[in-house]
């Protein structure tokens, strides 16, 4: 089940689909310090105490600090030193329940712009707003493609998202299958990768299952006005073989629908 779905954002305004890191590498050319070094001689001796052990390199991230439902750190809401746009710091409530009487909450503008820091891209900051407002369209619209697979197999209005993972840069094996289609037939697919992924955790209450489902978040042709549109493909991974079976079913159903629209279109004759 995918969907494209277009979301209103300011004219003339650009905001990229996505953000990319910034390459950095060590600023020291080590290849002319090897060349220009002096030859040891016979006093010199090796700098590294080796009577001393060495310090066991760790992890840079703090794990302690990580949230368990969504794999993050809980990003605090200051502003960033030399930030020059003050941004919200007010959360917005979702529609998608985490348990029982509690939803998910967005992060604030401010919190969004201080995780795009933590990863070291680089984002103008008068597009935080609207790149959040975005976020938020989106998700929401993931969780409604995910409601849709539900009422397939679950009897209840109680589902939960209990937990989700970001993995950007991580593609799926149905996202790789549609590049290398968009290799061989490129006037029917696309061979552009999607620029975020999501991994999430939904909870069955009734039964106590878990479903992962995976979300896979493509960038489509803006529409005339320069507004942005996404294309989302939400699926159950296949964990499980009721995953599979549903994959199986809704595949051949779409098909089968593609097929019935082709004979039901009217040709047109030849003119002679």
């Amino acid at each position: 089940m995918g969907q494209t779905t277009s979301t209103p954002s300011p004219q003339n305004t650009s905001i990229p689909a996505t953000a990319g890191p910034s390459t950095s590498k060590c600023p020291i050319d080590h290849s002319q310090m090897q060349a220009n070094a002096p030859r040891p001689t016979s006093t010199a001796r090796c700098p590294v105490d080796h009577d001393k052990p060495p310090t066991p390199a760790k992890c840079p991230v703090n794990h302690d600090e990580m949230n368990p439902l969504n794999q993050m750190p809980d990003l605090a809401n200051a502003r960033q030193p030399g930030q020059k746009v003050d941004l919200p710091t007010e959360r917005v409530e979702s529609s998608i329940p985490r348990d029982g009487s509690e939803k998910w909450e967005y992060p604030s503008p401010q919190q969004f712009y201080n995780a795009l820091v933590r990863k070291g891209w680089e984002t103008p900051e008068d597009s935080i707003e609207v790149m959040v407002d975005i976020h938020n369209f989106l998700n929401e619209q993931a969780w409604q493609e995910v409601l849709k697979w539900e009422k397939r197999q679950y009897d209840g209005n109680d589902l939960q998202l209990t937990r989700l993972r970001g993995r950007p840069g991580e593609l799926s094996p149905k996202a790789r299958l549609h590049m290398l289609a968009g290799w061989l037939f490129p006037s029917r697919f696309t061979h552009e990768p999607p620029f975020d992924r999501h991994d999430w955790v939904v909870r069955r209450p009734k039964t106590g299952e878990e479903i992962r489902y995976v979300i896979d978040y493509y960038s489509a042709p803006p529409e005339a006005d320069g507004s942005p549109v996404f294309s989302l493909d939400v699926r159950p991974a296949l964990d499980s073989f009721g995953s599979v079976k549903e994959r199986i079913a809704v595949a051949t159903e779409e098909a089968w629908a593609s097929l019935r629209e082709k004979e039901n279109t009217p040709r047109r004759e030849p003119r002679n």
